[in-house]
């Protein structure tokens, strides 16, 4: 009995040891410019590739094949079959890769920075650049790291066409509405209003508690926009807020007002909104 219980210890610890390098805890997005492995498949192998981005493409990975990792924790590469580039588009998704130790890198036989990486960095210190990835990163749902690259933008050219808005979207993204307002505000002085800068206008003046002003936006632009996109999100927001701060009569009168009850796509959250104020 000692005797299999020892040999039990002795797998598990070597087993332990060998994985112990690798932590499937980052999505995609989260493994810009880094060398990741992707989960082992049946035969113990794991996927090994670079994830950077494309200017063009997005989110991409460079396979450069596979591994193993033997008893002794020691990681063996089986580089792809072909010579020629093989790049994967990625859809961000919640797959969990595990990023490679440098000292594992070494032991693969793969540099830190591939040469190749270079002629994706070219025009790196732009304005156009930075505010291309911070756009890429808020499209993932990466607000903090869109974050990065836009006040590295802004720094570069603040007047920059489109930017201020993609910066409140990254702050109403993250909850600081009096920074995204302020931006905003700057933006409909400076640029003439579009239905995307008038949205997260609302939205940001909705979401800090200030319903009756979200309403009074969304009034004046309603007859200057023509661009209808946001119109029934626009006014869900607006609901939203009254809704919020518990203040029964404006929710009805907004209720009637902007006939929301029309748009089927809405209707369930109304009708849950409607529900709790009546409890």
């Amino acid at each position: 009995m000692k005797r299999y219980l020892a040999l039990f210890v002795f797998l598990s610890t070597t087993f332990g040891f060998a994985q112990a390098k690798l932590v499937f805890d980052k999505r995609f997005v989260q493994c810009e410019d880094k060398w990741v492995a992707f989960q082992a498949d049946s035969t113990g192998s794991h996927t090994v590739g670079f994830i950077y981005i494309d200017a063009q493409a997005g989110l991409t990975l460079n396979y450069e094949g596979s591994f193993t990792i033997d008893e002794n924790g020691t990681f063996h590469l089986k580089k792809k079959e072909s010579n020629s580039a093989m790049k994967v588009r990625l859809k961000p998704n919640n797959v969990y890769v595990s990023l490679i130790p440098e000292e594992k890198l070494t032991e693969l036989g793969l540099n830190v920075i591939p040469d190749w990486l270079k002629f994706y960095k070219e025009n790196e210190n732009t304005v156009e650049r930075q505010y291309r990835w911070g756009y890429m990163y808020n499209a993932w749902g990466e607000c903090e790291k869109a974050l990065e690259f836009l006040n590295k933008a802004y720094l570069l050219n603040p007047k920059y066409k489109g930017l201020k808005v993609e910066l409140a979207y990254s702050y109403n993204c993250m909850k600081n509405y009096s920074k995204a307002i302020e931006l905003l505000t700057l933006t409909l002085h400076e640029e003439p209003a579009t239905a995307y800068i008038v949205k997260e206008l609302i939205f940001a003046q909705a979401q800090s508690g200030d319903a009756q002003k979200a309403e009074n936006t969304y009034t004046h632009y309603l007859p200057i926009i023509t661009d209808t996109t946001y119109k029934a999100e626009n006014a869900f927001n607006i609901l939203q807020g009254y809704y919020f701060k518990k203040d029964l009569k404006n929710f009805q009168r907004w209720l009637v007002d902007s006939d929301l009850k029309s748009d089927k796509r809405l209707l369930p959250y109304v009708e849950r909104m409607v529900a709790n104020l009546k409890e």
